[in-house]
């Protein structure tokens, strides 16, 4: 076998064949002249029309400073303390960097960062990958890092790649593995994740570093480089090929924080937010690939594929957490289109008091509308109005006492759709209010006087229900026009637009665009829908906090805040009595509704699961924690996903989806409320 020896910043390395990828040039990473014409440019767009009226100074100089070394490390396994303080002499100075086109400190940040890596990937392959490790010893590995300081040596930082590997290895272990073959993955796994950090080029770089500073604004203003634009306008025409989920980085985890409407996963239904893909294997038969510390990107394109062709996902469930059982699911790939969104309608019978009720369902997915059609003058174009509209013709046509309109997982859409909707269930009068970053207030109208439907309304919403979702159901809650019921919203009351940053650059170098905020949504009331969301009017239990799914799981959000509120007629549909009431009814049921009380045990587990950091490297424990699960998760025996067909059954005893069944169950009591 030939060795080779590279003096690296003054570290020796020792370089066996499979370990020769490690080793690049770092003088190929370094900033262009163009970098810093797209840094001053992005700086004084920023300046000037982002909705917060911040200017780029030294404090903001500090976050970002901070942002850029946890985009860099978010798992503190790379930079010592000593690193960290040593950057301090730029916490008060990128501001001024930035506006005369410098974005050097961002190179020579991430050339302290890929020392590192080079320091740790060589101790992971050298001394870790083959390790016959003690399971009996009682030790943990704390995954949440963001409780924990920086290290403050090298020698901290082994031990804490001692217990990453540890933990991996048991991990396999308990999944069947032998010792060579855990060996054998675990090899493969960090030889993939250096390859992978060997392919990161300065535009890659520099793109980090731009995000830490717009996303120190807020979380949705966003720098494109032109190979992220490219991406970015492909997934806007929705013609990209995949399972349908949103996923980021947690840890050494890619999880899936949102399932997208129309997409495979939803039409499957077995993959939920808050599972942790662990796996992807090509076809039927392929070899499935450990992504457990990859870069999120390369989990994507593993993921990706041909329309029609299928993909494996081995996962952790959500259900069952970090130390539960790995599950396997197969998917076929499909184009996530705006037509696969379109809304359904579904009709659940209910016998109630010796009484027969015909109750409406309708899913709407997405706030979907054909611009291109609309602007060519098509009449017959695209809308998710003229489609509620001719469902709800059709439910009353079939005699239905009360309708739910479910919102749940849509993620949003056309503002115009929002409010032309809302139009349906009221009268006449304002929807939402849209604040611009001048400060000019804009109130958008339903002008059409028609009601097409006046009779028993509930809104259902889930944690991610978002954007226009919360548009519709905070009007209809506002105009007390009828029940919103679930969980409350993901709170994304803000609205972006892309900039093409070479309108203010010229240069042979192509440029990237800038995504800004520029405006913010508010209810009639004042009261906006950033941040908050919009609260239930019966909170259903959820085991997602929204410190970790919605907008209040980013630092930087803009604030919730109140403006003047407008004019507006309420309706006499439902009071304040009525709220009470309907809540009175929902709490008596959690006390003697067995399907409830087994909805409400399997939410707690889910929760609690989601809450655990910290896992044992005893390998005794953790198969007792793995029994514990499987046993608590057999125990309560209920499956609560969400049918993305609508109701899988038309009577509501049968129902399995919970969410839906008890919005139907609050649907009925509105129903007897106002007939009594």
């Amino acid at each position: 076998m030939k060795i080779r020896i590279f003096l690296v910043a003054g570290i020796w390395l020792l370089v066996t064949p499979a370990f020769a990828g490690f080793h690049r040039d770092t003088t190929e990473l370094k900033s262009k002249p163009v970098y810093g014409k797209e840094a001053r440019v992005i700086a004084y767009i920023l300046d000037g029309n982002h909705y917060r009226k911040t200017k780029l100074n030294d404090s903001l100089s500090a976050v970002i400073l901070d942002r850029y070394l946890r985009e860099l490390d978010n798992s503190k396994t790379y930079f010592t303390a000593t690193d960290v303080k040593s950057f301090e002499r730029y916490q008060f100075s990128l501001d001024e960097l930035t506006r005369n086109e410098n974005v050097e400190p961002a190179f020579e940040i991430y050339r302290v960062f890929e020392k590192r890596f080079r320091q740790q990937m060589y101790y992971v392959m050298k001394s870790l990958v083959a390790e016959k490790f003690d399971y009996t010893v009682n030790e943990y590995y704390e995954t949440d890092r963001d409780k924990l300081a920086w290290a403050a040596d090298e020698k901290e930082l082994n031990d804490t790649w001692r217990k990453i590997i540890k933990s991996q290895a048991l991990s396999l272990r308990l999944a069947g593995k032998k010792e060579d073959e855990i060996a054998s993955t675990l090899k493969s796994r960090y030889d993939r994740l250096i390859k992978s950090a060997s392919q990161i080029n300065s535009e890659d770089v520099f793109s980090i570093y731009m995000n830490a500073i717009t996303e120190s604004y807020d979380p949705h203003t966003n720098y494109l480089s032109p190979k992220a634009s490219d991406l970015f306008k492909q997934s806007m025409s929705l013609s990209l090929e995949g399972i349908g989920a949103q996923l980021q980085t947690e840890n050494d985890y890619t999880k899936i924080v949102r399932i997208l409407p129309g997409g495979p996963a939803q039409k499957q239904g077995i993959l939920q937010p808050g599972d942790l893909i662990t796996g992807v294997a090509q076809g039927s038969d392929g070899d499935m690939v450990d992504v457990i510390g990859w870069r999120i990107d390369d989990v994507v394109k593993l993921i990706k594929g041909p329309k029609g062709t299928t993909v494996r996902l081995q996962y952790l469930p959500a259900a069952t957490g970090l130390s539960g059982k790995p599950s396997d699911v197969t998917i076929v790939r499909e184009k996530v289109k705006l037509e696969d969104n379109s809304a359904k309608k579904n009709v659940i019978h209910y016998q109630r008091n010796g009484q027969d009720y015909k109750l409406g369902v309708i899913t709407l997915p997405a706030f979907y509308m054909d611009f291109d059609a609309y602007q060519k003058g098509d009449p017959n174009y695209t809308s998710t109005t003229r489609d509620v509209r001719k469902l709800i013709r059709e439910l009353q046509g079939e005699g239905v006492n009360g309708l739910v309109m479910d919102l749940r997982n849509n993620g949003g859409g056309s503002l115009t759709e929002a409010v032309e909707l809302t139009g349906l269930f009221i009268k006449e009068g304002p929807v939402v209010q849209v604040k611009e970053s001048t400060q000019r207030v804009i109130v958008l109208d339903d002008e059409n006087k028609e009601v097409v439907y006046g009779g028993p309304l509930v809104v259902l919403t889930n944690r991610f229900s978002a954007s226009a979702s919360e548009i519709f159901a905070g009007a209809i809650q506002d105009y007390h026009r009828g029940v919103v019921v679930g969980e409350s919203t993901y709170g994304k009351g803000t609205v972006q637009m892309v900039l093409d940053l070479g309108r203010f650059i010229q240069d042979t170098e192509k440029v990237g665009e800038l995504k800004i905020t520029y405006q913010k949504f508010y209810r009639v009331t004042g009261s906006s829908t950033q941040h908050k969301g919009v609260t239930p009017d019966v909170e259903l239990p959820t085991p997602f906090s929204a410190s970790e799914f919605g907008e209040s799981s980013n630092p930087n959000a803009l604030p919730w805040d109140v403006i003047r509120g407008t004019g507006y007629q309420q309706t006499g549909d439902v009071t304040r009595k009525t709220i009470a009431e309907i809540n009175k009814d929902y709490q008596n049921r959690l006390k003697y509704d067995e399907a409830l009380k087994r909805y409400v045990a399997e939410t707690e587990v889910v929760r609690e699961n989601l809450n655990v950091t910290r896992i044992s490297l005893n390998e005794q424990i953790r198969r007792k924690e793995m029994a514990e699960q499987d046993a608590r998760k057999a125990a309560i025996g209920m499956d609560t996903r969400v049918n993305p067909e609508g109701a899988p059954v038309t009577e509501l005893e049968k129902l399995t989806d919970e969410f839906l069944r008890e919005s139907l169950l609050v649907l009925s009591d509105l129903i007897l409320k106002r007939i009594g």
